[in-house]
């Protein structure tokens, strides 16, 4: 399987480097042992993989090659946030049944082999503690579990208040996965050739100064007043300042400075595969919790690979630049920096 990786790298215009080359080696071992079992059940089932490193490096791309090839009928990829909107759902079903978490579990991955769990982060305490609780359940039912994160386990939930209490659950992962880190030189997202965009998210833009006539260039016409619309999601109302088929307008303070939360960019995701925010500040004159609601929507939009357009006063490294930000800031400036910024 190691041939396959290097044939995907050549085929994208690059070749791996030592970190790369040594991931992908780990992971055509796992593939081997996995399609190895195919006819035989008993043992332990293979020990699976935690790969970590900063942005850029070719951790989401290593192992979405290693599951799109893998022979494997029983296997499943989830991002963070979906399996968390997915698991809440179905534990409320069961909260009151003994061995609630279990009972979700089961119920969500059936006789899945192999998850791919993309981009594991952790920084709410209390999804933290569900998450231990999670992971224990999918090591007992045997399911070989991939993740990819831009932190290594003893790197989850860092805030020195809520640490402690995630330690067992990273004990857990260092137990029951192995470790591996692709830290090479090169920010391939930085570096990616010029050409047309790989991805729909790559074919947006990102708009500084957001003119009308910028806009205009851009294909964006600007919304009139009469256009605003409320959206109800759960229960609440979501204000959007246009909406036209498939594409949803917002002012940045009316969705990211809201209580919205990860879950109801989710929900607006399932209606809408196109995305104009606008009025994005520079994050570092923002709340905090402002701040965090916006790289959690750029998470969201990201995965699902819906096109955003973002209309700034500032430019993107301006306006993601400065102190008190998310953790995870670099990893949504490497995101945004696919978007088109030449009109």
């Amino acid at each position: 399987m190691l041939d396959t990786f290097e044939q995907a790298a050549g085929e994208a215009g690059f070749a791996l480097d030592d970190a790369q080359r040594a991931a992908a080696a780990r992971l055509a071992r796992l593939g081997a042992e996995l399609t190895g079992r195919r006819r035989f059940f008993a043992g332990p089932p293979p020990r699976g993989l935690y790969v970590w490193g900063p942005v850029g490096r070719g951790k989401s791309w290593l192992t979405e090659v290693f599951y799109e090839t893998l022979p494997l009928p029983r296997k499943r990829r989830v991002h963070f946030h979906e399996f968390f909107r997915e698991f809440h759902a179905v534990y409320a079903r069961h909260r009151r049944e003994r061995g609630a978490c279990d009972l979700a579990v089961a119920e969500l991955l059936g006789d899945c082999r192999l998850l791919f769990f993309d981009e594991f982060h952790v920084h709410d305490p209390g999804d933290a503690m569900m998450m231990g609780r999670v992971l224990g359940s999918l090591f007992d039912r045997g399911t070989t579990l991939v993740a990819t994160s831009n932190y290594p386990p003893a790197g989850l939930l860092p805030n020195p208040v809520h640490h402690h209490m995630f330690e067992p659950t990273i004990r857990l992962l260092e137990a029951s996965l192995d470790v591996v880190e692709v830290a090479g030189p090169r920010d391939y997202r930085t570096d990616r050739p010029s050409g047309g965009a790989r991805s729909r998210f790559g074919t947006g833009r990102y708009l500084c100064p957001g003119t009308p006539t910028r806009l205009r260039a851009a294909g964006l016409e600007p919304p009139s007043a009469d256009e605003r619309r409320q959206l109800d999601v759960g229960g609440r109302a979501v204000t959007a300042r246009a909406v036209r088929d498939g594409l949803v307008w917002f002012d940045f303070q009316e969705l990211c400075g809201a209580r919205t939360s990860t879950i109801d960019f989710l929900t607006l995701a399932d209606r809408f595969d196109a995305w104009v925010l606008a009025g994005l500040p520079r994050l570092s004159s923002t709340d905090r919790d402002s701040a965090q609601r916006f790289a959690n929507l750029v998470d969201v939009l990201h995965d699902r690979d819906a096109r955003l357009h973002i209309v700034a006063g500032t430019p993107l490294a301006d306006a993601l630049g400065g102190d008190s930000l998310p953790l995870d800031i670099n990893r949504t400036l490497s995101r945004l920096r696919l978007l088109d910024r030449s009109t």
